[in-house]
């Protein structure tokens, strides 16, 4: 499915891939974060046989037309303050998302799915 944005030109069609893969890429540029976990089968097949999945631990959800939920399955490096970590990538992948594509994020959800020494 994608989302439909409305502008004096026309549409503007954006895959909830797409947005998938910018929030995956926001979330790994924060410090803390090491990895994300798969959510699905799917996603831990890809990573069982070494392919480059950019949206594993990432699940868009969409609201209406033109707006979205994001929800993060991440692993954390063991030491940082999680909610410090937590919060910081909730407003990095929001300003991203909203950035690179003009469609609003409502909520950035973060599930902590490991901690790992790295």
């Amino acid at each position: 499915m994608a989302l439909s944005l409305v502008n004096d030109i026309g549409k503007i069609h954006i895959s909830e891939d797409i947005i998938a893969v910018i929030a995956g890429y926001a979330a790994m540029e924060n410090y803390g974060i090491i990895g994300m976990c798969a959510r699905t089968a799917g996603d831990a097949f890809v990573e069982l046989f070494g392919g480059d999945n950019l949206q594993k631990g990432v699940k868009i959800e969409k609201i209406n037309d033109a707006q979205v939920d994001v929800s993060l399955h991440v692993a954390l490096q063991y030491g940082v303050s999680l909610p410090a970590v937590a919060e910081n990538t909730k407003k990095n992948v929001k300003y991203r998302i909203e950035d690179m594509t003009g469609v609003p994020v409502r909520n950035v959800n973060i599930f902590v799915e490991s901690i790992r020494v790295n």
